[in-house]
């Protein structure tokens, strides 16, 4: 009987993988992706551990099970974002009518307490969801002994060791600080410390600038070369441009030299104009470095079992179905060479490797036309190509750029520029003109791309966008209505309403 021989075959490979390993499958990393990757895993049936450890920050900020989308990424920053556009909605509330009386200030510790007990919540939820799911949470820093056995140390230094048939790598990354830069670290702060402070960081030079603006703090931006790398340049330079109208200050084309803290506690900022040559010297409360971010890598013992790694990056060589050059042995998320560093691409991959190592899917994680938004002051949402990038690809010639600069209908009664809200579609030019590239720059911009990047998956051409019906009046709606091209020179301003 062919399920009697199945039956036999399944408890077979239930003895063998549980009898020899003590795991089939040992997470090392606790963010977005490693709780994905192990909770997916246990609902398939594997027997999973997933080992997460914090270290702390250079100023001793620490935290719980999460990663840093969680505690110190993307959950903490979209509040405080948030928080920033509620500033700016009191100021168009009086153009609507709203009687507020007397002045309107921000007070940093009410916020701060409220975000931080959110992200508490959302620790404990992690922990709960993970014991529901039967998946082993260890508080362990791990790193690999050989491709089947993770070692495990606690804050005290007691080992603990774990076999496994496979182990999956999770571990993400942290953000650098410039050690070339004498005072850097010792008096500057990062990403990893800014959700968590009690007090304001007063006047302040940092990458976190638009919301920190946007709660009436003094900030500063100080760019060596370009802003938003990575980005559609043309798109950048409107965000950019919107945060200066905002009240954020930039210093462009200058290279910090060092930090020094004064006797009254202040801390000097000098740096080089590179277009000038010339030196200046500025005081502020606090100094963000956001510089970049390093794989966490070093610890893990990947030198030992020769898991080759990227000599610039420091990142660890993937394929295509995240496994690295020693079997058994995976990475995925952020520690990967040439993956975005986006939580839910993390997400997605971990869960399609789960199910692909419990032998439950085949499937590959399809890492082309991933949506993200940076939540500035006035977002940007984009998914596809740059235009820089389909440039490149594609050819000048053989591609159409749609454009248009719109005013939000929320604008117009609050009196604000819109010089800035502006959207472009990119398209083959040649056949169905299919679409390489979508961007938008203007309110609620990450819920407005979402929706289009659906239409990538689908093969989405610009016959497609003009066939489709707006909704009235939103946003989103000029998208479907665009026609001017950048090649006909025309104004692509829209007017009407």
């Amino acid at each position: 009987d062919k399920r009697f021989i199945t039956l036999l075959f399944t408890i077979h490979d239930l003895i063998c993988s549980t009898g020899k390993y003590d795991y089939d499958l040992v997470v090392i990393g606790g963010g977005s992706g490693g709780l994905a990757c192990s909770k997916e895993a246990a609902q398939v049936g594997q027997k999973v551990a997933v080992l997460d450890y914090v270290e702390p920050s250079l100023k001793g900020t620490k935290w719980g099970l999460g990663g840093t989308c969680v505690n110190v990424g993307c959950i903490p920053k979209k509040l405080m974002h948030q928080a920033a556009l509620l500033g700016s909605a009191v100021k168009d509330a009086k153009k609507y009518g709203w009687q507020i009386s007397g002045p309107v200030c921000h007070d940093w510790a009410t916020m701060a307490e409220a975000v931080q007990n959110h992200v508490r919540s959302l620790n404990w939820g992690h922990r709960v969801q993970l014991q529901d799911k039967k998946v082993k949470y260890l508080n362990l820093k791990g790193s690999l002994v050989d491709e089947h056995t993770v070692k495990g140390l606690t804050k005290a230094g007691k080992e603990t060791i774990l076999t496994a048939k496979n182990i999956v790598i999770a571990t993400g990354g942290r953000p650098k600080y410039p050690t070339n830069i004498p005072g850097a670290m010792e008096h500057g702060i990062t990403s990893d410390d800014i959700f968590w402070l009690k007090k304001s960081p007063g006047k302040s030079t940092q990458s976190c600038a638009g919301f920190l603006t946007g709660i009436g703090l003094d900030t500063t931006v100080m760019v060596r070369s370009i802003a938003l790398r990575g980005f559609d340049q043309q798109m950048s330079g409107l965000v950019t441009d919107y945060m200066e109208t905002y009240g954020t200050k930039f210093a462009w084309k200058c290279v910090p030299k060092r930090v020094d803290k004064l006797s009254s506690g202040a801390l000097q900022v000098t740096w080089t104009d590179t277009h000038t040559g010339n030196e200046h010297k500025d005081t502020y409360d606090s100094v963000l470095w956001a510089v970049g971010r390093a794989p966490e890598t070093k610890a893990l013992g990947l030198d030992k079992l020769g898991v080759q790694l990227n000599k610039e990056t420091g990142k660890i060589v993937v394929g295509a179905d995240e496994s690295t050059s020693v079997p058994n042995i995976y990475a995925f998320g952020d520690i990967s060479e040439g993956r975005p560093e986006l939580t839910p691409t993390a997400i997605k991959a971990g869960k399609l490797l789960a199910r692909r190592l419990a032998g439950h899917s085949t499937e590959l994680m399809n890492y082309d036309n991933v949506a993200t938004t940076v939540f500035t002051p006035l977002e940007y949402g984009c998914v596809g190509l740059s235009e820089e990038e389909a440039e490149k690809r594609h050819g000048k010639d053989s591609i159409e750029v749609y454009h248009a600069f719109y005013k939000p209908l929320e604008f117009t009664v609050a009196e604000r520029d819109a010089s800035q809200c502006y959207l472009k579609v990119v398209c083959e030019r040649g056949g169905d003109q299919k679409i390489l590239g979508l961007h938008f720059t203007g309110p609620n911009a990450g819920e407005m791309t979402q929706g289009f990047a659906l239409g990538f998956q689908c093969g989405a051409t610009y016959s497609h966008l003009l066939q489709t019906v707006g909704i009235h009046p939103t946003c989103a709606e000029e998208v479907v209505k665009v026609n001017i091209t950048k090649r006909s020179g025309l104004d692509a301003t829209v007017t009407g309403c």
